[in-house]
């Protein structure tokens, strides 16, 4: 194609490589999945036209239009289906306005083509082809760019397109600087000739422009990105006003950080913890992630690589020049400063955590009630967060009564030899404040963690030690504790070893494989019995969860522990040997392991107990009757 200035009020047509054609295709059908993209492509290259003039102002006056307001103006006519787009930006010559839209031209447009044909995105060339304004041709069947340049004595050219093979630029009669686009809609794409889709598109994707977009003679964008701002120029009215801007929620949030560093990414970004897990019907999200902006401009609704997947119940937004975008600008490529995005948002959202806990800790318990799964959550999948996490944990204890401990305070009054941190797990406070695997710990004012949430059998895989102390399953076949201070070392009084030894017969031949053994307890005081596990970590650990999610769970064997000096046992061990074949003997037995299930939340279905029970009432009211 020449280049050569033309004679005034020629027409040229200048043709498009072949290559090309098909490059405009790709661009203009298959490459964005939306296609009001194209309005926010040709307003943020508006936006960089303003900035450019702008900054050329600072030190030279002598430009077209020196008092013109900077700012964009759309216009549309529904009759005729077109829509208009006009700046006083920085405008552009005849030589820009052909290395501006026509650098999709340029050789670099084969290699581009083929790689693109070869299923590859290539990154950060936003620009580098037009990209961004050939996505008008979605919407277009033809579209003239009239430019005019800010150097005075300059000549306004029109640029036509069709999208097809060749292009035209003619002399125009514009006098104002900047540059207005009009397009042509097609068919499909009336929509866009419509006062109120145009500014909900603006108000979805360029919102905080920099630059005034005036519709019908209103301002619709808001301009002023409050992230953008210092953090001592916005108040806590201002942060509550745009968290339910963004979400919808009526209610507050618990608490909002705001970031902004250069290093090792430029970042600028405000962040909210809600106040409650169930959002407002009024909410509009339908999805989690965070708005990812890019120099203020809507890259992405919902990016869910800004955080990590425990995380995200946090709303907020993002943005990032450093970002490294993908052809369309519709998707982010990840590369290491996502990593590095993603590790300072997670350790400043739970630092700010943390100080919520220490310090407003009755707006720490609302969070836990209604997040504490979602920390639970990153404490089993995500290791390398673990030292921010941990802090963040709270828990019922046997000594907590209403409140909630972390596991700092639970170390912090251990006793003076104790070295595991005990933990038992159950369905609620209530089963396993009944535990007998709790006789012990009772007995010897031994505090215990209640894990009683259905995530901590799940979470536990994850937490195994803290500041060095190994955490306990009270419930542990091999558990180390001192026998000699055990209550049960002096009650074999009234029961002989033969009597138990047959008692302990009878409940192995009643229970089958169910339990691997049956033995006498060395820990249990008040309780009869108790279930401990064959085989102890994550296994173990995993089959409450397993119970959850799989219709078919079978409780694995476990074994079963005798307390030989409880009296219900030393009846039960009397009865046998006065009547070994009394049905009584196998029903009794049947209800002790049920009721061991039931404490345990590992009844599969409480209504079969009733015939059973009632069974046993009927002997007692018989044996007193008689």
């Amino acid at each position: 194609m020449t280049q050569d200035q033309p004679v005034e009020g020629q027409t040229e047509s200048l043709t498009f490589q072949t290559e090309v054609q098909q490059l405009l295709n790709i661009l203009a059908n298959s490459l964005y999945t939306e296609r009001e993209i194209f309005l926010r492509e040709l307003l943020s290259n508006a936006s960089d036209a303003l900035h450019r003039i702008q900054f050329e102002m600072l030190t030279n006056r002598d430009v077209l239009d020196p008092e013109a307001e900077l700012g964009i103006t759309l216009d549309f006519d529904e009759e005729a289906k077109t829509l208009t787009i006009t700046d006083t930006g920085i405008g552009m010559t005849r030589e820009e306005l052909i290395e501006n839209l026509g650098t999709i031209a340029h050789s670099g447009a084969l290699s581009f083509l083929k790689r693109l044909e070869e299923g590859q995105r290539p990154t950060d060339i936003i620009g580098q082809f037009g990209v961004g304004f050939y996505s008008v041709f979605m919407v277009a069947d033809e579209v003239r760019v009239t430019s005019r340049s800010y150097l005075p004595d300059n000549q306004a050219w029109t640029w036509t397109s069709q999208g097809t093979s060749t292009y035209t630029l003619t002399p125009a009669d514009k006098t104002e600087r900047g540059t207005t686009i009009e397009i042509q809609l097609n068919e499909g794409a009336t929509e866009f000739a419509s006062a109120w889709r145009l500014e909900q598109i603006i108000r979805k994707h360029s919102n905080y422009i920099s630059f005034p977009i005036h519709l019908k003679d209103k301002v619709i964008n808001q301009q002023t990105a409050l992230w953008r701002q210092s953090a001592s120029e916005v108040s806590d009215e201002d942060y509550d006003d745009f968290y339910r801007q963004l979400t919808l929620d009526p209610e507050k949030p618990l608490l909002h950080i705001h970031m902004s560093t250069d290093a090792p990414v430029n970042l600028r970004t405000v962040l909210y913890v809600p106040s409650h897990l169930d959002q407002s019907p009024m909410r509009l999200r339908t999805d989690h992630g965070l708005k990812l902006y890019s120099r203020k401009i809507l890259i992405q609704e919902y990016n869910k690589d800004l955080l990590p997947e425990y995380l995200r119940f946090v709303e907020g937004v993002v943005d990032s020049e450093d970002v490294p975008l993908n052809i369309s600008r519709e998707t982010v490529q990840s590369n290491r400063v996502l990593n590095h995005i993603q590790k300072a948002l997670t350790k400043r959202l739970l630092k700010a955590l943390r100080e919520l806990s220490d310090e407003q800790p009755e707006e720490y318990r609302k969070f836990w009630e209604a997040f504490g799964a979602f920390i639970k959550e990153g404490i089993a999948t995500s290791p390398f967060n673990h030292d921010d996490l941990l802090p963040l944990l709270h828990f019922p204890s046997s000594k907590s009564g209403d409140a909630l401990i972390t596991l700092s305070e639970y170390t912090a009054r251990m006793q003076e030899d104790q070295e595991p941190i005990y933990y038992i797990l159950g369905d609620s406070i209530d089963s396993v404040t009944l535990s007998p695997h709790l006789d012990y710990f009772k007995a010897h004012d031994l505090e215990v963690l209640y894990l009683v949430d259905p995530l901590d059998g799940f979470m536990i895989q994850g937490l195994r030690e803290f500041e060095g102390k190994q955490l306990k399953n009270v419930d542990e076949a091999d558990l180390e504790l001192p026998e000699e201070e055990s209550p049960a070392e002096t009650s074999e009084e009234g029961l002989t070893e033969e009597a138990f030894n047959s008692l302990t017969r009878r409940f192995k031949q009643v229970l089958g494989e169910r339990v691997t053994e049956v033995r006498e307890s060395k820990l249990l005081q008040g309780s009869p019995c108790r279930l401990v596990s064959a085989e102890s970590g994550p296994e173990k650990e995993l089959q409450r969860v397993r119970r959850l999610l799989e219709q078919d769970f079978k409780l694995p064997a476990k074994i079963l522990e005798i307390n030989r000096a409880h009296p219900l046992i030393q009846n039960l061990a009397r009865m046998l040997g006065e009547s070994p074949d009394a049905i009584l003997i196998d029903t009794a037995i049947e209800q002790l392991f049920a009721n061991l299930l039931l404490i345990e939340g590992l009844y599969p279905n409480p209504a079969d107990m009733v015939p059973r029970i009632q069974k046993l009432l009927e002997a007692a009211t018989q044996t007193k009757d008689a």
